[in-house]
């Protein structure tokens, strides 16, 4: 049912300092003076939760895998006791980057794309991690923006209301569209905080390894961008992160206490870069892109220029030539896992069950922890009717990662027209470990009405009603005329 005139109004509303009377989620008292981590980790998934529901949040194995594993290095030395850090891309050709509640840190394509090393990247994302580890929001909340988790509050508000009239209104649609950047708008952080995690997260840069440089010189590479050519997409992370010549100064004067570190690129950095390219230009930008980069010799990594190229060729279905650029990609590269799934992206696409059999198992005998590689193999089997091996394939993986939510879903995919018990039991694991509580707690339901007899199966399902039945009984609820 499409939601109301009244509902879309409040819902609209909501993106703007809320007026008096509004209905907002109850977040708890979000006017203490303090805010616990429970309730940081609370409206951080929930946000989470709604920009993934959004579909801005970009579901791609490879890239998410490279942000949690260059995130995890530079937050090793974090010392946040019971902290964690969750990673995230968008696909947003603005140049941003935020910190949510909770640990959950978001970073733009347009961002990984701007930076020209990856010591670039981390010195952003080190920036983001001290803003967590030095408990900024809570800061906030306790003196200069008292109505900061208000503001996000609304906006929650706003896209969970989007999400529930069914989201075919295009008024909702525009709503969520903008999501991230709409809280990456309402977390900017005074000058002093900006101070501070510069200069913790530049400790964070070099304890990683990086080179501590890259953070001053791509301040101040932004901050030209801006003043010369007056780049909207650059503005976008100098209005969240304000950057000013002392700042830059002070990074720079920092430098001394750190020895001179030279860092050559991963191909991780390199690769990941061209995935998010693709996505942000199109197959057709994309393929005039790479063959100019490669005709004047302009490009980070040769390799990586003609892995995006092939990337693109496939998406538009040009399988020979989408080859020969992988081929030309693997003389310039050192054998990576991302090289193997292209390889069998394009033999299935191809049809061509020989050799995407054998680039899985090949790529998965080098690399058998790759998540993008087994993910692609499971589905693969499944679309093939290959049910017996892919069920054997999910139960090893899923007894290596019993909360990946993705085997879930390919799971309920194996038993979609099958087995009703198994096909809603699967896709409420994937709804629990994607923390939408209610979601889930419907489809064990529909699960305990189905047929079949595996008394463990229907056992453990009804242990998580009884969770998430109080779980839901225990979350604050929208109160009306809260102002």
């Amino acid at each position: 049912m499409k939601p109301s005139l009244p509902s879309l109004l409040v819902a609209l509303a909501l993106l703007i300092p809320p007026p008096a009377q509004a209905d907002l989620p109850d977040l708890g008292d979000v006017s203490e003076a303090t805010l616990s981590a429970a309730e940081e980790a609370r409206i951080g998934a929930e946000l989470m939760r709604a920009m993934r529901d959004s579909g801005e949040a970009t579901d791609d194995p490879d890239i998410n895998a490279y942000l949690n594993d260059l995130g995890g290095r530079l937050a090793q030395s974090a010392q946040m006791p019971g902290g964690r850090f969750t990673f995230f891309s968008l696909n947003d050709r603005s140049i941003n980057a935020f910190a949510m509640p909770g640990g959950y840190i978001g970073v733009h394509s347009g961002l990984v794309l701007t930076t020209q090393s990856e010591s670039e990247l981390a010195s952003v994302m080190a920036h983001e991690i001290a803003h967590v580890t030095q408990h900024h929001l809570a800061r906030m909340q306790a003196s200069a923006a008292p109505n900061q988790l208000v503001l996000l509050a609304a906006i929650l508000a706003g896209a969970l209301a989007a999400k529930a009239g069914g989201g075919s209104d295009a008024a909702f649609g525009a709503l969520n569209a903008g999501l991230g950047l709409t809280v990456a708008s309402q977390l900017a952080y005074s000058r002093d905080f900006e101070r501070e995690a510069d200069r913790v997260g530049m400790q964070y840069l070099a304890n990683a390894g990086f080179d501590v440089r890259a953070m001053p010189l791509f301040m101040e590479r932004l901050q030209n961008a801006n003043r010369l050519n007056d780049n909207n997409n650059a503005l976008a992370f100098l209005r969240t992160h304000p950057v000013t010549v002392e700042r830059i100064s002070e990074a720079q004067n920092r430098l001394s206490a750190f020895g001179l570190k030279m860092r050559a690129d991963s191909p991780d950095y390199l690769l990941v870069r061209e995935k998010l390219r693709l996505a942000a230009l199109g197959p057709d930008e994309a393929v005039r892109y790479y063959r100019q980069a490669l005709a004047n010799r302009q490009f980070l990594s040769e390799g990586a220029q003609w892995y995006g190229l092939a990337r693109a060729l496939l998406a538009q279905k040009d399988l020979e030539a989408a080859r020969r650029a992988l081929e030309e990609a693997r003389n310039r590269l050192p054998d990576h896992p991302m090289l193997w799934s292209l390889e069998a992206d394009i033999a299935r696409s191809a049809g061509d069950e020989t050799a995407a059999r054998a680039a899985y198992r090949n790529g998965l005998a080098r690399y058998p922890s790759n998540r993008s590689l087994y993910l692609g193999e499971i589905g693969w089997l499944i679309e093939r009717g290959q049910t017996g091996e892919a069920e054997k394939r999910l139960r090893l993986q899923l007894g290596r990662s019993p909360s990946d939510s993705a085997l879930y879903r390919l799971q309920a995919r194996l038993y979609a027209d099958r087995d009703r018990l198994r096909y809603h039991s699967a896709l409420a694991n994937a709804l629990y470990f994607e923390g939408n509580a209610e979601a889930a707690l419907e489809q064990y339901r529909l699960a305990g009405e189905a047929p079949g007899d595996d008394f463990y199966l229907r056992s453990s399902n009804e242990a998580r009603m009884r969770e998430l039945e109080r779980r839901i009984r225990e979350t604050p609820r929208p109160k009306k005329g809260r102002s």
